[in-house]
């Protein structure tokens, strides 16, 4: 064998090993963003919902049972707690949801993520238009 020959062998088994090495770094990477994408989705998720639901709370006669519906359409996020506490002029609806980090390798890593939010609005006259 020529010498150029056994030098581009050489090379070849160089880029297969460090192929080899750097390959699980990148998809761990690449999964590990996509954990903090389907987070970051159901944070706006939750974010919805809470906003949503005080919306509709704010101009319903029955705020409770306005808020529960409201967060109910908007999101398919499940199981979701929702809160509804009416003061004397302002309703606020707390929604809490805890994400399931389940993407392969990287749900075993980190832990599941508890998220809330919480919107405060004035209440209005419920409309009496049917």
């Amino acid at each position: 064998m020529s010498e150029a020959n056994t030098e581009r062998e050489r090379e070849r088994g160089q880029a297969a090993v460090e192929f080899a090495l750097a390959l699980p770094l990148a998809v761990m990477m690449l999964l590990a963003m996509v954990q903090v994408a389907v987070v970051t989705r159901d944070r706006m998720a939750v974010e919805l919902a809470a906003r949503e639901g005080a919306r509709a709370a704010a101009v319903s006669a029955d705020p409770s049972s306005a808020a529960h519906r409201a967060v109910d359409e908007v999101t398919s996020l499940s199981p979701l707690d929702v809160s509804v506490d009416t003061g004397a002029d302002t309703v606020t609806v707390t929604v809490r949801y805890v994400s399931d980090t389940d993407v392969a390798l990287i749900g075993a890593v980190v832990p599941s993520i508890a998220m809330s939010a919480s919107v405060t609005m004035a209440l209005e006259p419920p409309n009496e238009a049917g």
